[in-house]
């Protein structure tokens, strides 16, 4: 988000606890992910009085990404990647492709695997069923 007052940018900068709010990750949560080095907070160097670090809107935007990817199976390491790719133009444009396709052939595995086990859990339930067990 960013305002304008008196011509001067303004870019919306909070504490942890107001990110937390924002995204629903709890504060240890957030703290794990900027150790891991997926986000990064900001310290007011005009600020010698206290530690606190303050994170704008494109830490939300990443965080959401995060929880995102998480849910569908990527891992710290893979997220990681992806940041980069996006957020810090490590990655060429083929190698953000290879990232993808990576990713894509390992979630088309995953799903075999989930049908598999649902397969299972369906016949388990028709042996409970028809005490067969």
């Amino acid at each position: 988000m960013v305002a304008i007052y008196f011509s001067i940018p303004y870019i919306y900068l909070m504490l942890i606890n107001e990110l937390s709010k924002k995204t629903g990750l709890s504060t240890h949560t957030i703290r794990f992910y900027e150790k891991s080095g997926l986000i990064e907070g900001k310290q007011n160097e005009a600020i010698k009085s206290n530690n606190y670090f303050h994170y704008d809107e494109v830490t939300v935007e990443k965080l959401e990404f995060i929880s995102d990817a998480k849910s569908v199976g990527f891992t710290i390491r893979e997220i990681g990647q992806m940041i980069d790719a996006w957020y810090n133009q490590k990655y060429t444009k083929e190698q953000k492709l290879e990232i993808l396709d990576d990713k894509l052939i390992s979630l088309e595995q995953k799903m075999k695997e989930i049908k598999e086990m649902k397969k299972q859990i369906i016949e388990f339930k028709d042996d409970v069923l028809n005490d067969r067990c």
